[in-house]
Protein backbone atom coordinates (compact mmCIF):
# COMPACT_ATOMS: atom_id res chain seq x y z
CA UNK A 1 0.00 0.00 0.00
CA UNK A 2 1.17 3.88 -0.38
CA UNK A 3 2.83 5.14 3.00
CA UNK A 4 1.17 8.67 4.23
CA UNK A 5 3.48 11.25 3.94
CA UNK A 6 6.25 12.15 1.62
CA UNK A 7 4.31 11.63 -1.70
CA UNK A 8 2.74 13.96 -3.89
CA UNK A 9 4.68 16.57 -4.33
CA UNK A 10 6.84 18.18 -6.75
CA UNK A 11 10.16 15.53 -7.41
CA UNK A 12 13.72 16.48 -9.74
CA UNK A 13 13.34 15.01 -13.21
CA UNK A 14 14.31 15.75 -17.18
CA UNK A 15 11.35 16.61 -18.84
CA UNK A 16 10.67 16.54 -22.72
CA UNK A 17 7.82 19.05 -23.43
CA UNK A 18 8.46 18.76 -27.37
CA UNK A 19 10.42 15.99 -29.49
CA UNK A 20 13.82 17.20 -30.44
CA UNK A 21 17.22 16.87 -30.16
CA UNK A 22 19.16 16.77 -26.65
CA UNK A 23 18.26 20.16 -26.06
CA UNK A 24 14.72 18.79 -25.54
CA UNK A 25 15.26 16.78 -22.82
CA UNK A 26 15.37 19.73 -19.61
CA UNK A 27 15.72 19.71 -16.40
CA UNK A 28 12.57 20.69 -14.54
CA UNK A 29 10.49 19.07 -11.59
CA UNK A 30 7.07 17.16 -12.11
CA UNK A 31 4.60 15.69 -9.58
CA UNK A 32 5.44 12.68 -7.72
CA UNK A 33 3.86 9.71 -9.84
CA UNK A 34 2.06 7.43 -7.41
CA UNK A 35 1.61 3.87 -7.86
CA UNK A 36 -1.78 2.19 -9.10
CA UNK A 37 -2.74 -0.96 -8.89
CA UNK A 38 0.15 -3.62 -9.80
CA UNK A 39 2.51 -1.11 -9.67
CA UNK A 40 5.58 0.28 -7.84
CA UNK A 41 6.98 3.19 -6.96
CA UNK A 42 10.61 3.28 -7.01
CA UNK A 43 13.22 5.87 -5.30
CA UNK A 44 15.93 5.78 -8.44
CA UNK A 45 19.38 5.91 -7.53
CA UNK A 46 20.31 5.15 -10.73
CA UNK A 47 19.18 5.37 -14.87
CA UNK A 48 21.17 4.12 -18.26
CA UNK A 49 21.33 6.32 -20.84
CA UNK A 50 20.25 4.62 -24.17
CA UNK A 51 20.53 5.13 -27.98
CA UNK A 52 16.85 4.25 -27.80
CA UNK A 53 16.38 7.51 -25.71
CA UNK A 54 17.46 10.06 -28.11
CA UNK A 55 14.75 8.24 -30.38
CA UNK A 56 11.88 9.19 -27.60
CA UNK A 57 13.12 12.58 -26.96
CA UNK A 58 13.16 13.10 -30.58
CA UNK A 59 10.05 11.56 -31.79
CA UNK A 60 11.29 8.44 -33.77
CA UNK A 61 10.71 5.77 -31.88
CA UNK A 62 7.56 3.46 -32.53
CA UNK A 63 6.30 3.54 -29.37
CA UNK A 64 6.24 7.34 -28.11
CA UNK A 65 4.41 8.71 -24.87
CA UNK A 66 2.20 11.31 -24.27
CA UNK A 67 3.98 14.81 -23.63
CA UNK A 68 5.47 16.23 -21.34
CA UNK A 69 6.89 13.30 -20.12
CA UNK A 70 9.98 12.27 -18.82
CA UNK A 71 12.42 9.75 -20.42
CA UNK A 72 14.56 6.45 -19.14
CA UNK A 73 13.86 3.05 -19.23
CA UNK A 74 15.41 0.25 -16.64
CA UNK A 75 15.95 2.51 -13.51
CA UNK A 76 17.51 0.40 -10.61
CA UNK A 77 16.67 2.10 -7.23
CA UNK A 78 14.41 0.89 -4.13
CA UNK A 79 11.22 0.57 -3.71
CA UNK A 80 9.38 3.49 -1.63
CA UNK A 81 5.57 2.36 -2.22
CA UNK A 82 3.28 -0.39 -3.57
CA UNK A 83 -0.06 -0.12 -5.59
CA UNK A 84 -2.82 -1.88 -4.24
CA UNK A 85 -2.97 -5.95 -5.65
CA UNK A 86 1.21 -6.17 -4.90
CA UNK A 87 2.67 -9.12 -3.71
CA UNK A 88 5.93 -10.56 -3.77
CA UNK A 89 7.82 -6.71 -3.66
CA UNK A 90 8.12 -5.23 -0.20
CA UNK A 91 9.23 -1.51 0.42
CA UNK A 92 12.69 -1.52 1.00
CA UNK A 93 13.40 -3.49 -1.18
CA UNK A 94 16.74 -3.30 -4.23
CA UNK A 95 15.35 -3.41 -7.52
CA UNK A 96 15.91 -3.40 -11.10
CA UNK A 97 12.26 -1.54 -12.57
CA UNK A 98 12.21 -2.15 -16.22
CA UNK A 99 10.21 1.20 -16.57
CA UNK A 100 9.27 2.16 -20.24
CA UNK A 101 9.61 5.97 -19.50
CA UNK A 102 10.30 7.87 -16.04
CA UNK A 103 13.63 6.95 -15.09
CA UNK A 104 15.12 10.35 -15.82
CA UNK A 105 14.07 11.28 -12.31
CA UNK A 106 13.94 10.61 -8.36
CA UNK A 107 11.15 8.38 -8.85
CA UNK A 108 9.61 6.48 -11.30
CA UNK A 109 6.69 4.29 -11.35
CA UNK A 110 6.51 0.77 -12.70
CA UNK A 111 4.59 -2.93 -13.24
CA UNK A 112 5.23 -4.39 -9.86
CA UNK A 113 6.09 -8.02 -12.64
CA UNK A 114 8.53 -5.56 -14.20
CA UNK A 115 10.80 -5.04 -10.85
CA UNK A 116 13.53 -7.43 -10.29
CA UNK A 117 15.37 -7.81 -6.86
CA UNK A 118 18.98 -6.72 -6.58
CA UNK A 119 21.52 -9.04 -5.60
CA UNK A 120 23.07 -7.13 -2.92
CA UNK A 121 26.77 -7.85 -5.15
CA UNK A 122 25.15 -5.51 -7.30
CA UNK A 123 25.10 -1.63 -7.36
CA UNK A 124 22.32 0.37 -8.68
CA UNK A 125 24.71 1.85 -10.92
CA UNK A 126 25.82 -2.16 -11.65
CA UNK A 127 22.14 -2.77 -12.52
CA UNK A 128 21.69 0.19 -14.55
CA UNK A 129 24.44 -0.93 -16.87
CA UNK A 130 23.04 -4.39 -17.46
CA UNK A 131 19.78 -3.34 -17.93
CA UNK A 132 18.26 -2.76 -21.16
CA UNK A 133 21.31 -4.65 -23.33
CA UNK A 134 22.16 -7.73 -21.42
CA UNK A 135 18.20 -8.88 -20.97
CA UNK A 136 17.79 -7.58 -24.95
CA UNK A 137 20.79 -9.88 -25.42
CA UNK A 138 19.71 -12.74 -23.47
CA UNK A 139 15.92 -13.00 -25.53
CA UNK A 140 17.70 -12.31 -28.87
CA UNK A 141 20.20 -15.95 -28.00
CA UNK A 142 18.00 -17.81 -25.60
CA UNK A 143 14.42 -16.86 -27.19
CA UNK A 144 15.16 -15.83 -30.57
CA UNK A 145 17.69 -17.62 -32.09
CA UNK A 146 17.66 -20.94 -29.50
CA UNK A 147 21.51 -20.88 -29.39
CA UNK A 148 23.61 -23.80 -28.85
CA UNK A 149 26.53 -24.47 -27.50
CA UNK A 150 29.28 -24.82 -29.81
CA UNK A 151 27.53 -22.60 -32.29
CA UNK A 152 29.08 -20.00 -33.74
CA UNK A 153 27.96 -16.16 -33.04
CA UNK A 154 28.73 -13.31 -34.84
CA UNK A 155 28.02 -10.25 -32.92
CA UNK A 156 27.60 -7.04 -35.20
CA UNK A 157 28.37 -3.90 -33.28
CA UNK A 158 30.40 -5.64 -30.43
CA UNK A 159 31.58 -2.42 -29.03
CA UNK A 160 27.82 -1.31 -28.24
CA UNK A 161 25.77 -1.47 -24.66
CA UNK A 162 23.78 -4.32 -26.71
CA UNK A 163 26.75 -5.94 -28.59
CA UNK A 164 29.16 -6.50 -25.54
CA UNK A 165 26.04 -7.77 -23.71
CA UNK A 166 25.67 -10.22 -26.11
CA UNK A 167 29.05 -11.08 -26.57
CA UNK A 168 29.52 -11.40 -23.04
CA UNK A 169 26.50 -13.48 -22.85
CA UNK A 170 27.48 -15.47 -25.77
CA UNK A 171 30.63 -16.88 -24.24
CA UNK A 172 28.90 -17.73 -21.14
CA UNK A 173 26.59 -20.16 -23.22
CA UNK A 174 29.02 -21.72 -24.65
CA UNK A 175 29.78 -20.11 -28.00
CA UNK A 176 32.43 -19.19 -29.90
CA UNK A 177 31.62 -15.50 -30.85
CA UNK A 178 32.93 -13.46 -33.34
CA UNK A 179 33.04 -9.33 -32.93
CA UNK A 180 32.08 -7.32 -35.57
CA UNK A 181 33.19 -3.70 -35.12
CA UNK A 182 34.03 -0.68 -37.53
CA UNK A 183 36.59 0.19 -35.13
CA UNK A 184 40.23 -1.97 -35.28
CA UNK A 185 41.28 0.37 -32.18
CA UNK A 186 38.02 -1.32 -30.46
CA UNK A 187 39.62 -4.90 -30.81
CA UNK A 188 41.11 -5.16 -27.58
CA UNK A 189 37.75 -3.84 -25.71
CA UNK A 190 35.78 -6.54 -27.47
CA UNK A 191 38.40 -9.46 -26.74
CA UNK A 192 38.23 -8.48 -23.72
CA UNK A 193 34.39 -9.06 -23.37
CA UNK A 194 35.01 -12.59 -25.01
CA UNK A 195 35.68 -12.71 -28.42
CA UNK A 196 37.08 -15.36 -29.76
CA UNK A 197 37.69 -13.97 -33.56
CA UNK A 198 37.34 -9.71 -35.07
CA UNK A 199 35.10 -9.18 -37.65
CA UNK A 200 36.21 -5.73 -39.41
CA UNK A 201 32.93 -3.85 -40.67
CA UNK A 202 35.29 -0.76 -42.41
CA UNK A 203 36.65 -2.96 -45.21
CA UNK A 204 35.71 -2.08 -48.84
CA UNK A 205 32.98 -4.23 -50.49
CA UNK A 206 31.75 -5.09 -47.41
CA UNK A 207 28.93 -6.92 -49.30
CA UNK A 208 31.74 -9.53 -49.94
CA UNK A 209 34.74 -8.31 -47.48
CA UNK A 210 32.11 -9.70 -44.60
CA UNK A 211 31.53 -12.78 -45.63
CA UNK A 212 34.80 -13.80 -46.69
CA UNK A 213 36.11 -13.01 -43.41
CA UNK A 214 33.74 -15.12 -41.53
CA UNK A 215 33.97 -18.02 -43.95
CA UNK A 216 37.82 -17.70 -43.33
CA UNK A 217 37.46 -17.78 -39.49
CA UNK A 218 34.50 -20.64 -39.86
CA UNK A 219 36.34 -22.60 -42.31
CA UNK A 220 33.97 -21.59 -45.21
CA UNK A 221 31.24 -22.95 -42.92
CA UNK A 222 29.47 -19.40 -41.74
CA UNK A 223 27.78 -18.32 -38.60
CA UNK A 224 25.19 -20.02 -37.11
CA UNK A 225 23.83 -17.00 -35.55
CA UNK A 226 24.31 -13.47 -36.02
CA UNK A 227 22.58 -10.91 -34.11
CA UNK A 228 22.20 -7.15 -35.74
CA UNK A 229 21.67 -4.43 -34.15
CA UNK A 230 22.92 -1.72 -36.83
CA UNK A 231 20.54 -3.02 -39.72
CA UNK A 232 21.49 -0.88 -42.84
CA UNK A 233 24.27 -1.99 -45.66
CA UNK A 234 25.67 -4.34 -42.71
CA UNK A 235 22.50 -6.18 -42.26
CA UNK A 236 22.52 -6.94 -46.13
CA UNK A 237 26.50 -8.19 -46.23
CA UNK A 238 26.05 -9.94 -43.10
CA UNK A 239 23.04 -12.39 -43.91
CA UNK A 240 25.25 -13.76 -46.89
CA UNK A 241 27.66 -15.00 -43.46
CA UNK A 242 24.73 -17.44 -42.42
CA UNK A 243 25.39 -20.88 -42.56
CA UNK A 244 23.02 -23.24 -43.34
CA UNK A 245 20.06 -23.21 -41.28
CA UNK A 246 21.45 -19.97 -39.21
CA UNK A 247 19.25 -17.72 -37.55
CA UNK A 248 19.71 -13.66 -37.85
CA UNK A 249 17.97 -11.78 -35.30
CA UNK A 250 17.06 -8.32 -36.07
CA UNK A 251 17.43 -5.80 -32.96
CA UNK A 252 17.30 -2.59 -34.28
CA UNK A 253 18.55 0.10 -36.95
CA UNK A 254 21.62 1.94 -35.40
CA UNK A 255 23.35 2.54 -38.65
CA UNK A 256 20.62 4.16 -39.99
CA UNK A 257 18.63 2.47 -42.79
CA UNK A 258 15.92 0.03 -42.19
CA UNK A 259 16.90 -2.77 -45.09
CA UNK A 260 14.44 -5.07 -47.18
CA UNK A 261 15.11 -8.85 -47.77
CA UNK A 262 14.30 -10.92 -50.78
CA UNK A 263 13.11 -13.68 -49.41
CA UNK A 264 13.53 -16.45 -51.53
CA UNK A 265 17.19 -15.87 -50.49
CA UNK A 266 15.44 -17.48 -47.02
CA UNK A 267 14.30 -20.34 -48.96
CA UNK A 268 17.23 -20.91 -51.11
CA UNK A 269 19.50 -21.17 -47.68
CA UNK A 270 16.97 -22.88 -45.28
CA UNK A 271 17.75 -19.51 -42.73
CA UNK A 272 15.76 -17.18 -40.39
CA UNK A 273 15.29 -13.82 -39.66
CA UNK A 274 13.68 -12.89 -36.69
CA UNK A 275 12.93 -9.57 -34.90
CA UNK A 276 13.21 -8.75 -31.17
CA UNK A 277 11.05 -6.11 -29.46
CA UNK A 278 11.64 -6.67 -26.05
CA UNK A 279 9.32 -5.05 -24.29
CA UNK A 280 6.60 -7.22 -25.82
CA UNK A 281 8.47 -9.62 -23.65
CA UNK A 282 7.67 -7.86 -20.44
CA UNK A 283 3.98 -7.56 -21.21
CA UNK A 284 3.31 -11.03 -22.73
CA UNK A 285 5.50 -13.32 -21.23
CA UNK A 286 6.66 -11.63 -17.62
CA UNK A 287 7.89 -15.01 -16.24
CA UNK A 288 10.36 -15.69 -18.70
CA UNK A 289 12.00 -12.28 -17.75
CA UNK A 290 11.97 -13.49 -14.59
CA UNK A 291 13.87 -16.16 -16.10
CA UNK A 292 16.34 -13.82 -18.33
CA UNK A 293 17.24 -12.02 -15.02
CA UNK A 294 18.06 -14.85 -13.01
CA UNK A 295 20.43 -16.15 -15.36
CA UNK A 296 22.33 -12.73 -15.98
CA UNK A 297 22.48 -11.83 -11.87
CA UNK A 298 23.81 -15.49 -11.56
CA UNK A 299 25.99 -15.24 -13.83
CA UNK A 300 27.50 -11.64 -13.02
CA UNK A 301 28.23 -13.24 -9.41
CA UNK A 302 29.87 -15.95 -10.93
CA UNK A 303 31.84 -13.37 -12.42
CA UNK A 304 31.12 -14.49 -15.88
CA UNK A 305 29.50 -11.35 -16.97
CA UNK A 306 31.14 -7.98 -16.30
CA UNK A 307 29.97 -4.68 -17.46
CA UNK A 308 31.84 -2.75 -19.56
CA UNK A 309 33.48 0.50 -17.84
CA UNK A 310 30.94 2.83 -16.34
CA UNK A 311 30.42 6.66 -17.20
CA UNK A 312 28.21 8.32 -14.32
CA UNK A 313 26.80 11.93 -14.78
CA UNK A 314 24.20 13.92 -12.27
CA UNK A 315 20.61 13.95 -13.55
CA UNK A 316 21.32 17.86 -14.59
CA UNK A 317 24.14 17.02 -16.91
CA UNK A 318 22.23 14.83 -19.03
CA UNK A 319 22.14 16.72 -22.37
CA UNK A 320 25.86 15.62 -21.53
CA UNK A 321 25.43 11.70 -20.93
CA UNK A 322 23.05 11.99 -24.15
CA UNK A 323 25.42 13.96 -26.31
CA UNK A 324 28.15 11.20 -25.40
CA UNK A 325 25.87 7.99 -26.01
CA UNK A 326 25.06 9.67 -29.72
CA UNK A 327 28.43 10.70 -30.59
CA UNK A 328 29.65 7.67 -29.40
CA UNK A 329 32.62 9.79 -27.26
CA UNK A 330 32.37 7.39 -24.25
CA UNK A 331 33.27 3.49 -24.22
CA UNK A 332 31.06 1.32 -22.24
CA UNK A 333 27.89 2.31 -20.51
CA UNK A 334 26.41 5.80 -19.61
CA UNK A 335 24.41 6.11 -16.60
CA UNK A 336 22.90 9.18 -14.67
CA UNK A 337 23.46 8.73 -10.93
CA UNK A 338 20.62 10.51 -10.05
CA UNK A 339 20.95 10.79 -6.05
CA UNK A 340 24.63 12.32 -6.35
CA UNK A 341 23.39 15.07 -8.40
CA UNK A 342 21.19 16.60 -5.25
CA UNK A 343 21.25 19.99 -4.48
CA UNK A 344 22.89 20.57 -1.09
Amino acid sequence: MVPAGGLGIAMRAIVVRQFGDVEAAAAGEMPDPLPGPGEALVDVHATPVNFVDLLVIGGKYQFLPPRPFVPGKGPAGVVAALGPGVTGLRVGERVLAMAEQGGYAERAVAAASSCYGLPAAVSFQQAAAMSLVYDTSWFALRERARLQAGETVLVLGASGGVGFAATQLAKAMGARVLAGISRPEKEAYVRAAGADAVIDLSRPDLRDSLRAQVYAVTDGKGADVILDPLGGEIFEAAIRALAWCGRLVVIGFAAGGIPSLKVNYLLLRNIEVSGLQISDYRKRRPQRVVECYREVFQLFLEERLKPGPITAYPLDQVRDALVAVRDRTVQGRVVLDVRSSRPT
